[in-house]
């Protein structure tokens, strides 16, 4: 349940409860970009001493080692806003004396609703914490992907236990909660594929989290306020890294980072209320599908290509979408932007989702999407098979 349109209404024809909402997000926002900024430096100038970096070898783009520890610096811009607000709000309801005075009161709705959600917002918090030192350790020791997939699979449960779950309009009950913790460790895996270049992964993520921010503000009767406040600091945090991030990159997420991104865009995208029953109709829940196509697009060509060559499918190798438009020709930073493009492309059909009625205008824009990938993937294919050609021709 979202909290949002109480409290009165401003002489610009906004409730006073958004406009508490919109402060609280922007001032939480601000926050997370100066945390995450800072720490990102700090991390740059303590990760070598530690030995903490991503050393080059035959499968990664880089030549010279980088720091790492990134990713750890996205996570404390997240976590150290909103948990200081978690804890503020149960204390403000839990003993209303403490601010009664100075404390607006058309401030009390929402700090409600935030105080409603802790064990929603509690249990994303922790378990994106426990994949963030998973994280740590598989960059510092190089672990094997099956004890990192179960722990994935036990977070999920875990967020799923604690009542983020889809239920796909389903009377069986065990859908939807089984539909989301596959959903999670997906989109969880499919950011830490899309960490091979710089500003790649990050840059995919904050654009994303911005079309969300978007959704929620705008695509239903009322504001989703709680769950557009955390994609808002989640795309401030990644935003303060991606100073530092940029091309060339000066330092690395590391595993930490990625995997803790998208297991927070996982979580939101569930937590988030698509569909408005007054306002909508089913099609806007293929709204994440279009956001994150090209997450989902690299994560599912890349596996097929593993397989395909008798591979893991988490056999780290240089097949991903971002390898194969640098082997196409493109440099890294050009082949980082064509993607950019291409998800804010796609986002944006996800956001026209909102703009039609029926399932003919929803299919129409789904298939756009669809046909941008299948002419990526048909242009990859011809053009790889090409080069191959070439290169046997001038090997024979």
């Amino acid at each position: 349940m979202e909290f949002s349109g109480v409290g009165g209404v401003t002489a610009s024809g906004v409730s006073m409860s958004d406009s508490v909402w919109l402060g609280g997000a922007g001032v939480a926002a601000g926050v997370a970009f100066l945390i995450s900024l800072v720490s990102t430096a700090m991390m740059r100038r303590l990760a070598p001493a530690w030995g903490f970096v991503d050393r080059p070898n035959a499968r990664k783009v880089h030549a010279t080692p980088i720091p790492l520890g990134g990713g750890v610096a996205v996570w404390l811009g997240v976590f150290l806003p909103l948990a200081a607000i978690l804890v503020a709000a149960r204390v403000i309801v839990a003993w209303p004396g403490l601010v009664e005075g100075w404390l607006p009161a058309n401030w009390l709705p929402a700090i409600q609703g935030i105080s409603s959600r802790t064990g929603e917002l509690a249990a994303v918090l922790l378990g994106g914490t426990l994949l963030v030192a998973l994280g740590v350790i598989d960059d510092l020791r190089n672990l094997s992907w099956k004890p990192k997939l179960l722990v994935q699979f036990l977070v999920a449960g875990g967020v799923v236990a604690s009542g983020t779950h889809l239920t796909l309009f389903s009377t069986v009950w065990w859908v939807g909660p089984l539909v989301t913790v596959f959903w999670i460790v997906v989109l969880t895996n499919a950011f830490n594929f899309l960490d091979n270049m710089d500003a790649l992964s990050s840059g995919i993520a904050l654009i994303a989290s911005v079309h969300f921010v978007i959704v929620m503000l705008t695509g239903t009767s009322e504001p989703r306020w709680f769950v557009a406040g955390f994609l808002a600091v989640l795309a401030a945090s990644l935003a303060g890294f991606l100073v530092h991030n940029w091309p060339p990159a000066k330092i690395f997420m590391g595993d930490a980072g990625s995997c803790f991104i998208g297991f927070a865009l996982a979580t939101q995208t569930v937590q988030g209320t698509f569909y408005d029953y007054e306002q909508n109709h089913p099609h806007v829940l293929l709204a994440p599908l279009c956001i994150l196509a090209v997450p989902l697009y690299d994560f599912t060509s890349v596996i097929l290509i593993r397989l395909r060559k008798g591979l893991s499918p988490f056999h780290a190798d240089k097949n991903h979408f971002s390898h194969r438009l640098v082997e196409l020709g493109l440099s890294k930073k050009y082949a980082v932007l064509t993607i950019h493009l291409i998800t804010v492309t796609t986002g944006l059909g996800g956001l026209l989702l909102y703009q039609v009625e029926g399932w003919v205008g929803a299919g129409l824009i789904v298939a756009m999407v669809v046909c941008l990938l299948a002419i990526i993937a048909v242009f990859e294919s011809a053009a790889l098979r090409a080069i191959r050609q070439r290169e046997r021709a001038a090997a024979g």
